[in-house]
């Protein structure tokens, strides 16, 4: 088993390296929108008299904070990029509706769609058990988790419920990696192993600089990201994977009926092409899914 799990570290690193080194990601270049036709399938799907957050827009709420590849500013700080608002412009697009993003918290999003302030959510989302009884989804990626420590680390393994035991951890709040950590200390603690020690920090600036500086020991989250910024400044190295694969998906508010849209809209792109587009140009081809599937088996099913 661990021969395995370190294959697959490397086969995901390697997919990322060889993303962000010359003739991968290009920042400058993924500035440039792609594009997709109007979905005539998917535009018909669209609930009937369905009440846009902002009429004639397709709302979608992104993160607010740099999280490359999945969302950051461009260079003139303003401007959002990355793989989620692309993903969202597809959408969007075969919907033949405008785009309009809206940078927010993690924390705000399940609210901001309950209440209609958001039609969808783009968000490194994965589908849950939980999750489904208040959000559909529409899949549009496969959500690998990592380990990621300081390049000097003495760290070399984190794959199972021992090895974080006694360590602190950078783990979102409510997020998928958050609940998989807590179990394993959970699991730890029975066995009387020393309680791991979560450290919630606010954005990507304080995760860096808290493993940097020796103030944490690990960062537990998103495969794409934590890959990207190995690849890009060498600062960090992947030492291990999650014990799980979900998916990510749009998120939209339960039972409206704009998720039946959503998917065709995705399934669209998949079929033309674009959607592969953005996924390679973001270096996350490893994580493409084949089909867009409706509130698939999630965590906890």
């Amino acid at each position: 088993m661990p021969l395995r799990i370190s294959a697959l570290c490397a086969l995901l690193l390697s997919a990322a390296v060889q993303a962000a080194t010359a003739g991968g990601i290009d920042l400058q270049a993924n500035r440039e929108p792609i594009r997709a036709e109007p979905n005539p399938a998917a535009i018909a799907l669209i609930p009937a008299n369905f009440h846009f957050a902002v009429p004639g827009k397709l709302t979608v709420a992104v993160a607010f904070e740099n999280s490359p590849p999945l969302a950051l500013f461009a260079d003139d700080n303003k401007t959002l990029i990355g793989s989620d608002p692309d993903i969202a412009r597809l959408v969007a697009d075969s919907l033949g509706l405008a785009l309009n993003l809206v940078p927010t918290s993690w924390e705000d999003w399940p609210l901001g769609i309950s209440a209609g302030k958001y039609d969808a959510a783009i968000f490194n989302i994965a589908v849950t058990k939980q999750r489904k009884t208040k959000f559909d989804f529409a899949t549009y990626r496969v959500d690998t988790l990592g380990f990621y420590v300081k390049s000097t680390s003495h760290i070399t393994s984190i794959n199972r419920p021992q090895d974080v035991a006694g360590l602190r951890i950078i783990v979102g709040s409510g997020t998928n990696q958050e609940n998989i950590l807590l179990g394993w200390d959970k699991q730890n603690r029975a066995a009387g192993l020393p309680p791991v020690q979560p450290i919630y920090v606010t954005d990507d600036a304080a995760t860096n600089l808290s493993i940097q500086s020796g103030r944490a020991d690990a960062f537990f989250g998103p495969h794409s990201t934590g890959a990207y910024k190995a690849a890009l400044t060498g600062k960090t190295k992947m030492v291990g994977i999650g014990p799980s694969v979900a998916y990510v998906a749009v998120t939209s508010k339960k039972g409206n009926g704009l998720v039946n849209a959503i998917n065709a809209a995705i399934n669209g792109v998949i079929v033309s092409g674009e959607y592969a587009q953005v996924l390679e140009r973001w270096g996350e081809g490893d994580e493409k899914v084949e089909r867009s599937a409706i509130n698939p088996p999630g965590i906890g099913d």
